[in-house]
């Protein structure tokens, strides 16, 4: 698909993006003016790849080129505020874009919170163009382009209902002189109008051709629609709904759980359009142009260095040869998730993939291609020596590694395939694709809906077959909720699922689980792991509960010990009632007297 370029957009009371001028800059067409370009099925062509660049910016770091940016905007908000993810970096005060979410102690606007709600609505806006210029029409492309554009923001009106409740509904162009109010609709009805678009468009959209066809997960279909028909459907409490819409998914025949040694490559490069991609966000770049007018448009630039673990803060990096980049450690693994998922798994592959123990980080024994140490001096160490030797381990005194728990992140560790072709545009964007539905949430969400519904035999089938593919030693004989949503927590970490579930879970079920979920959010922030090594960092007597890795110090190289830097210099930190829906931006709430803010946010 062709480009479509548009001039300066100008943000109109902080969320709604709309042209200053009438004039349109098409490459191949010169200058013409909006009245005069919507036209024919080569206009549309151009405005539908518009519409999903818009689209890719929300996963993306600097949207569209202007402000200074932060790392992966969606990708934080998504994952940071669940209670599997720990703020990590050098110390406190490094990465608050994420520190500031993760502990809940932000007042209106970290810039995760500002960046995302804005260029959802920026994606909106292309959407837009498409719907309100292609009201009528008159090719069989029209028809799609315009189904797939509906589609695409559905999804960001999904997430926006999400994370604020009712935020407005810009369901057409608006001028910067219009100043919207919050929707009319109840969160549960912004689900249903979701599901409603989505339905709409459902008959003018392709189906993908295949379990192989990659250009099907690459853009809108009739799978990724009943996907997302059964997942809006769901949040609405609408279950029987959506597990009409989920079978749709399962029975068309054109996804598939991949081979459980082949889990790992869901998340980098090499699983870009396999036959789990319901639908994802294609990174495309030309080859032609530098990095800023290119392919750091078209990454999620920065990412390798935040998400990669703190390289600086270990003698030798034990991951510099699989991944070929220094990383800062902003992820973290709270202690209570690793051990929770280690117990059930075991080290299957999906275990394998997901998380690492630090013994294997350091020691070079995970088994997994390119985890060892560049230089073979390392490597041809005997474990005995490993264990004591000081050219490798966590070298810092101060801070360890921040935030990190005997288990590091590694599903999120990108490869040296997933940053660029060869070293060409150098190793700071990370350019596979971004998961938005993969077949395995599909899945377990029918199996949720079953168990709603009362059909327990029908989600032990799909939850087991969950279980199987991932290799872990536990496969439930009975699955209920509390199986089905450990079971989620596990194949979906840092999928963007985690918060939004638990916000549901405690408002549907209020379980024991979901209660165990919600006292982990109120502790976020109160006690923070700093993961040291004793060869480098004897413990103190001022270290407040020391954890050893193997239970003692006799047989255990590393350790754990807690600080609570945010409540000593006087912040709340943890979840409240306020943090179920985010609070607007304070620079929208301040240019738009017509929007009301959220319940307990000033």
């Amino acid at each position: 698909m062709k480009k479509i370029y548009y001039p300066m957009l100008a943000l109109a009371t902080g969320i709604a993006f709309t042209s200053c001028e009438d004039k349109l800059d098409i490459p191949q067409k010169a200058s013409v003016t909006i009245n005069s370009f919507y036209e024919n099925d080569e206009d549309c062509e151009q405005a539908l790849a518009s519409a999903y660049e818009g689209f890719e910016l929300y996963t993306e770091s600097r949207g569209n080129g202007e402000g200074p940016g932060i790392y992966t905007p969606a990708k934080v908000l998504a994952n940071h505020p669940g209670d599997d993810v720990n703020y990590g970096g050098g110390m406190y005060g490094d990465h608050e874009f994420g520190g500031t979410v993760d502990e809940f102690r932000f007042q209106h606007t970290p810039e995760a919170i500002d960046y995302h709600y804005k260029f959802l609505y920026f994606s909106i806006y292309k959407d837009n163009l498409i719907l309100d210029n292609f009201k009528e029409p008159k090719t069989d492309f029209q028809k799609q382009a315009v189904a797939e554009a509906r589609v695409l923001r559905a999804y960001n009106f999904f997430l926006l209902a999400c994370y604020w409740g009712q935020p407005p509904l810009i369901d057409h162009i608006i001028g910067t002189d219009v100043l919207p109010t919050n929707s009319e609709m109840t969160q549960k009805q912004y689900f249903e109008w979701v599901a409603q678009q989505c339905e709409q468009a459902l008959n003018d959209l392709q189906e993908r051709k295949s379990t192989e066809d990659k250009e099907g997960a690459y853009r809108v279909t009739k799978g990724f629609a009943n996907a997302l028909i059964g997942k809006a459907y769901m949040f609405a409490g609408q279950f029987d709904k959506a597990k009409e819409a989920l079978k749709k998914v399962i029975d068309s025949g054109k996804y598939a759980l991949v081979p459980s040694d082949q889990f790992a490559n869901l998340f980098h490069v090499e699983g870009d359009g396999c036959p789990e991609k319901i639908f994802e966000v294609n990174f495309k770049y030309n080859k032609a142009t530098d990095w800023w007018g290119g392919v750091g448009i078209h990454s999620t630039w920065m990412e390798s260095n935040a998400f990669n673990w703190r390289a600086g803060n270990f003698a030798t990096n034990p991951n510099k040869k699989y991944c070929g980049i220094d990383g800062w450690g902003s992820i973290g693994i709270p202690e209570w998730y690793g051990e929770a998922f280690h117990e059930n798994d075991g080290n299957s592959p999906r275990f394998k993939a997901t998380l690492m123990h630090i013994d294997d980080a350091v020691y070079a024994t995970s088994g997994i291609k390119d985890m060892e140490y560049q230089d073979p001096a390392l490597n041809n160490m005997s474990l005995e020596e490993k264990q004591k030797s000081d050219k490798i381990g966590i070298k810092d005194p101060v801070n360890g590694l921040y935030g990190q728990s005997f288990y590091l992140p590694f599903k999120i560790i990108m490869r040296g395939s997933d940053c660029n072709d060869g070293g060409q545009y150098g190793d700071n964007g990370r350019l596979n694709n971004v998961i938005v539905m993969r077949y395995a949430e599909v899945l377990l969400n029918y199996a949720e809906c079953c168990l709603r519904t009362g059909d327990a035999g029908e989600a032990k089938k799909y939850v087991n077959m969950i279980q199987e593919r991932a290799g872990s030693k536990t496969v439930s004989d009975v699955v209920d909720l509390d199986v089905l949503k450990k079971e989620k927590s596990f194949e979906l970490w840092f999928e963007g699922c985690r918060y939004q579930d638990i916000m549901r879970w405690v408002t549907l079920d209020n379980s024991t689980y979901d209660q165990e979920c919600l006292t982990h959010l109120k502790n976020q922030g109160s006690a923070v792991p700093h993961l040291y090594d004793k060869v480098f960092r004897k413990p103190k007597a001022s270290d407040e509960n020391i954890v050893w890795e193997h239970g003692d110090e006799a047989n255990s190289r590393f350790y754990i010990t807690h600080t609570h830097e945010a409540k000593d210099a006087g912040f709340e930190v943890g979840w409240q009632e306020k943090c179920r829906l985010f609070p607007y931006p304070e620079t929208v709430i301040s240019n738009n007297p017509n929007l009301k803010q959220n319940p307990g946010w000033k």
